[in-house]
């Protein structure tokens, strides 16, 4: 697919975390994920990544998907998945075994009494 083809994809544009392995290196870099279609996404990290280049990129409630860096530019890079997923489910909301250990966090930080937030 060239550069053209590309920009008729449809992108949402969000903001989440994910991990990223790089094909010949041991470990994991925290990424940013700036924008997700269903072929591929827009990266962004301290991690330096080559065009060309194989990775996986463990996505929010999708997993562990398989791609290879398209291109790069300073701090963010363009991955191409090598199978569509769906995007959407990126959205979803965190399962609850995912998202107690966080709310159980927020309530002590912030309210050490437990109480309620107040909308504000």
């Amino acid at each position: 697919m060239n550069e053209g083809e590309n920009r008729q994809v449809p992108r949402d544009s969000l903001f989440l975390m994910a991990d990223l392995r790089l094909e010949g290196l041991d470990g994991q870099y925290r990424i940013k994920v700036r924008n997700l279609s269903s072929g591929g996404m827009m990266g962004e990290g301290m991690v330096r990544v080559a065009r060309g280049s194989i990775v996986e990129v463990n996505i929010r409630n999708i997993g562990w998907v398989a791609g290879s860096v398209a291109w790069v530019q300073e701090n963010r890079f363009g991955v191409a998945f090598s199978q569509d997923i769906d995007p959407k489910l990126a959205r979803a909301p965190l399962s609850v075994s995912e998202e107690a250990p966080r709310q159980h966090l927020h309530n002590h930080r912030l309210h050490p009494a437990g109480g309620p937030l107040r909308k504000v």
